[in-house]
């Protein structure tokens, strides 16, 4: 399995994809940005692209396209609610490094 989600994390999405009334699954990706290098793309898919992978975890289809797996291996998931503050946290094994405020990621 390339990524896993935790319960939080997939009850939360389920929520966003019912409330969208459409979709196929979330995409998780990466984009070149920030101070470390890396940050994560999270956004919903209506139609998969030709490098696109789909992993189904709890219900939800995680689409991953082809460059981004090789950076997502083994990456968790998780939906986070500290006081008023919510949010996607990721845990990724790859990650060497992280900037200051934790947007971004290096590999």
């Amino acid at each position: 399995m390339a990524v896993t989600m935790t319960a939080a994390a997939s009850e939360r999405v389920k929520s966003f994809l019912a409330n969208r009334g459409k979709g196929i699954g979330l995409r998780l990706g990466i984009k070149t940005t920030g101070c470390s290098g890396l940050a994560y793309v999270l956004e919903f898919v209506d139609e998969l692209n030709a490098d696109d992978e789909v992993f189904e975890v709890d219900d939800v289809n995680v689409i991953i396209d082809s460059k981004s797996l090789a950076y997502l291996q083994g990456t968790e998931l998780d939906f986070v609610k500290e006081g008023l503050n919510e949010g996607f946290q990721f845990t990724n094994p790859n990650a060497k490094g992280e900037c200051g405020c934790g947007e971004s990621f290096n590999v």
